[in-house]
């Protein structure tokens, strides 16, 4: 009776774009990578922090590429459900004559490879509130032993999942109200940044002398190194397009795509960037491992959590010596907004692996809808379950949490690229094909997101340490996977009958 239920059309455009962009998360993602970002350094081992925001802004461009080709295919494909690029790519491979015998091998890649992304990040989110938790603990005085965190990050995936598991509707509700917290967060905490900046020219020496040196590129190298950070707090755009089945209209798929990354990537995450960059000044003082002082951008990157630092000193100066309560505040609201981003993935991920079991492509019990919650409840039970377990093994050290940062790195921008060689295809001899948005567009898209996954990878190779042994354990991971589909696609093929290259008619549901 299960498998007879249908999801149910409910969402408007507001709705398919509070899932996505909860999936972006400005606030969160702030509090969580600007460390990264400050401490990040060239081959020479310069500095990149100075080009922080133009590295932004290069990123934006990339994301919008992409960002392009996923709303141009969901107006293509309106039928889409729940497959998103898995759904695509068979289309776009199976109207063009020329490609059509490799349509269901490339439609099994994309949801293949997609998991890597869509069902490790979750488990990411899951380790980053671990750690988050015991970062508010420790102001307090209370140090979390890892069983503890690992304990948190498996109760966190219950919760999470348990949101997920009544289905879309509730979602999107605990969405709304977790951006609306997070953006109003975000403005008073950015505008207090720039009233300090702007109240203390002559008492504090600030790192950027002036907004031209906040704004743009101090060098091109730095601007490249930086968006290879930036680039991985813009992802989430596309989780929209996995709406398709329960949105009213395909326009609100397409133009949530969009709108998601417009509001929080080019509007919040530039003003944010903007405010505390702004901020930064050689009056923040922190000690790195070894107890020397740092200053300015060098004491955020030794810092375990620079924007808590910021938040702190704001409401010392700013409120009334009420710094630590702000931070504890903020910090709450970035807990939230962590777990609203983890429920926005494992929605999305749920679907395209639902859409992949009605067509046999991954077991059928992953098929399995809820009666009352038209939910897939048995793949909200599964990814609960890696989740917690991902979850756990990240917060055991910082080389796990990188490790599986790099993993799902990976299955992002292969996933982006793979995506806007779909769209070249589908648009290839359609009557109304534009230039730039259906072959430039795409074109860059691809090379853009294969150059940043290179990226990432070399420079995590570079890092040496423990980073160099997480880009290894990312990259032995990813091959495993890649076996692991290759025995799977084999031995299902032969026990359907189907051919993995050649002539045949759709298979989807």
């Amino acid at each position: 009776m299960a498998q007879q239920a249908e999801l149910k059309k409910t969402l408007g455009l507001t709705g398919v774009t509070v899932n996505a962009m909860a999936l972006i998360a400005p606030g969160a993602f702030l509090w969580l990578t600007y460390q990264l970002q400050a401490a990040q350094v060239d081959t020479n081992g310069k500095s990149t922090a100075l080009d922080m925001f133009s590295g932004l802004v290069f990123a934006l461009i990339i994301a919008f590429l992409t960002a392009i080709s996923y709303s141009k295919l969901a107006t293509m494909y309106p039928e889409a459900g729940t497959g998103s690029s898995y759904y695509f790519a068979e289309h776009a491979f199976m109207n063009e004559k020329r490609f059509s015998v490799f349509a269901r091998l490339t439609k099994f890649v994309v949801g293949w490879f997609s998991h890597l992304y869509y069902w490790v990040y979750p488990g990411v989110m899951v380790a980053m509130f671990a750690v988050l938790i015991n970062y508010i603990c420790g102001q307090f005085g209370l140090a979390l032993a890892i069983p503890i965190q690992i304990l948190i990050a498996i109760v966190i995936a219950a919760a999470t999942g348990a949101v997920a598991y009544r289905g879309v509707t509730g979602s999107t509700i605990f969405s709304v109200v977790i951006n609306v917290v997070q953006i109003t967060t975000l403005i008073f905490i950015t505008v207090l940044a720039i009233v300090y900046r702007v109240t203390n020219p002559e008492h504090v020496v600030f790192v950027h002398k002036n907004i031209a040196s906040i704004i743009l590129p101090h060098s091109i190298t730095g601007m490249l190194f930086q968006a290879t950070i930036a680039i991985l707090v813009l992802v989430g755009f596309e989780s929209a397009t996995a709406l398709a089945a329960e949105s009213k209209s395909i326009k609100h798929v397409s133009r949530g795509v969009i709108l998601s990354l417009l509001i929080q990537g080019l509007i919040f995450y530039l003003f944010e960037y903007f405010g505390t960059n702004g901020w930064i000044n050689m009056s923040y003082v922190v000690k790195n491992s070894a107890g020397v002082k740092e200053y300015g951008m060098q004491a955020a990157a030794a810092s375990g959590a620079p924007i808590g630092d910021m938040v702190v000193n704001l409401g010392n100066t700013l409120l009334g010596n009420s710094g630590f309560i702000v931070m504890i505040l903020v910090s709450i609201t970035v807990a939230l907004a962590v777990f609203g981003t983890t429920l926005a993935c494992m929605n999305t991920g749920v679907r395209v692996t639902y859409a992949m079991a009605k067509d046999k492509e991954v077991p059928s019990v992953l098929n399995a809808l809820h009666v009352k919650h038209a939910t897939p409840h048995m793949a909200v039970i599964i990814i609960t379950i890696v989740s917690a377990l991902i979850g756990a093994f990240g917060v055991i050290s910082v080389t796990n949490l990188t490790a599986i940062t790099f993993i799902t790195n990976i299955g992002t921008f292969l996933l982006y690229g793979m995506t806007n060689i779909i769209a070249l295809v589908a648009f290839m001899r359609h009557p109304k094909r534009n230039i730039l948005t259906t072959v430039i567009v795409p074109i860059l898209g691809f090379i853009t997101n294969i150059g940043m996954l290179v990226a990432i990878m070399f420079l995590g190779i570079l890092g040496g340490g423990a980073t160099q042994t997480a880009a290894m354990i990312a990259i032995i991971t990813s091959l495993v996977w890649l076996v692991i589909g290759v025995v799977f696609l084999v031995v299902n093929s032969k026990k359907l009958g189907r051919k993995i290259i050649g002539a045949g008619e759709s298979i989807s549901a």
